[in-house]
């Protein structure tokens, strides 16, 4: 009788999840609490876009490194330094009263939180085969959503009964339980000891595997991974991408501030539903994918279908500044449920097209070049508003860049082929 494969692979799995809600819960305090301390600190709309944009430079610095960091120390090793650093890095915005205090905490913050998103992808190459990998990645990735929905719930609470202080203390004491956690449980698939047999032999099922034919260790150099257009379709996608996730982050509490005059107690419903949504969307699409996979469609095309559909519902967000309070939020959720079926995809078809050994490190490099456009994109936000008291332009710029970058996408790989790093020699 065939042995039953196990499901050990979902414990790890939920591991990711609980730590990109973390992420997004240390990096989301900021925001909802924003209208405070704008009026407490006291700053303008564009200096508010530079403290946006200190985290995204720092964010692109640590992604620059992290992911061959990864690479190098491994998963296990890497996650945890990464977490350490962001924890405590999220308690030592309580300490500081300046705008350059904040500047100096966000900094810290983003380089630790850099390490997130390459360890994770890198864990689900390691654990999941092909078929499962855009639903693990869409089930963790859905943890940015849950983490702004436990924001939005703890942050007022804790804020009106202890001060904005105790909000960025609390959030940040969660992250070293969860590395103890980290510490304890996990290892890779072939030397764990709660694994069987089968759950490896089905992990390690599929027959294309990407390998690295030319070294032992896996080292590529970024430069020579620059040289293929698969890197380059993912580098570019990110950069057209991600500004428009990291406006929604940073800038959706003061909207609704200003365009519907939602304060602190109030400003909770709309972002639970926004995100919500989002959680829905990133593991629908993550689960949709997969599902074309197992009814017989090549992964080229499950993947396009998925990330297609993704970037035509983020187009609705044009109107977002211009209807009623619900339709508004109704058309921004969709959008953000749309970014992260798109971002679920766009991450697994790294695991696609890159060997295992190397995943981290082009998820890094492709994360860094769009922290870099989310950099870039947030003084410009800044600038707008502060000019132009409107975020309509903003909202119209995000509805179509998903679009434009799903055909940039298409264009570069339009067989979604794995990569061949036989005949290049490691440095």
């Amino acid at each position: 009788m065939k042995e039953k494969v196990g499901s050990y692979r979902w414990s790890i799995c939920a591991l990711l999840f609980f730590a990109t809600t973390l992420s997004y819960v240390d990096r989301q305090v900021f925001a909802i609490l924003a209208p405070i301390l704008e009026k407490e600190i006291g700053w303008s709309e564009i200096e508010y876009g530079y403290l946006n944009s200190i985290f995204q430079f720092a964010y692109a610095l640590g992604l620059f490194l992290v992911g061959r960091f990864v690479d190098k120390v491994g998963t296990k090793l890497g996650y945890s330094l990464s977490i350490i650093l962001w924890s405590f890095a999220e308690i030592g915005h309580a300490v500081v009263r300046s705008i350059t205090g904040f500047g100096v905490a966000r900094f810290a913050l983003a380089i630790g939180e850099s390490g997130n998103f390459p360890a994770a992808i890198k864990t689900v190459a390691e654990w999941f085969p092909k078929k499962e990998r855009a639903l693990a990645t869409g089930i963790f990735n859905s943890g940015a959503n849950i983490g702004v929905i436990i924001t939005a719930i703890m942050v007022p609470w804790l804020t009106i009964r202890f001060g904005w202080q105790a909000s960025f203390v609390v959030t940040g004491l969660l992250g070293v339980i969860w590395v103890i956690f980290w510490i304890m449980i996990y290892n890779k698939p072939e030397r764990h000891k709660r694994m069987k047999s089968s759950e490896i032999d089905y992990i390690k099922s599929d027959g294309d595997e990407v390998v690295n034919n030319d070294s032992n260790d896996g080292k590529q150099p970024w430069l020579k991974l620059l040289l293929y257009r698969q890197s380059w379709s993912y580098i570019l996608a990110k950069f057209l991408t991600e500004p428009a996730w990291w406006f929604y982050l940073g800038w959706l509490p003061k909207f609704f501030n200003k365009k519907f005059g939602l304060d602190l107690a109030h400003l909770g419903l709309p972002l639970i539903i926004i995100y919500s949504m989002a959680c829905i969307g990133s593991i629908g699409a993550g689960w949709l994918s997969g599902f074309f996979i197992k009814i017989g469609l090549s992964v080229n095309k499950a993947r396009k279908i998925a990330l297609l559909t993704c970037a035509v519902l983020v187009v609705p967000i044009i109107f977002a500044s211009n209807v009623t309070q619900w339709l508004g939020i109704f058309l921004i959720g969709l959008a953000a449920a749309a970014h992260q079926g798109w971002s679920a995809n766009l991450y697994t078809v790294c695991s696609d097209m890159f060997p295992k050994n190397t995943v981290a490190s082009i998820v890094g490099l492709g994360s860094t070049i769009g922290a870099i456009g989310s950099m870039s994109f947030a003084v410009f936000a800044g600038f707008m508003l502060q000019l132009t008291g409107t975020y309509m332009y903003l909202f119209i710029i995000c509805g179509f860049l998903y679009v434009i970058a799903f055909v940039i996408f298409n264009l570069l790989v339009p067989g979604l082929e794995p990569i061949n790093l036989r005949g290049i020699k490691s440095e």
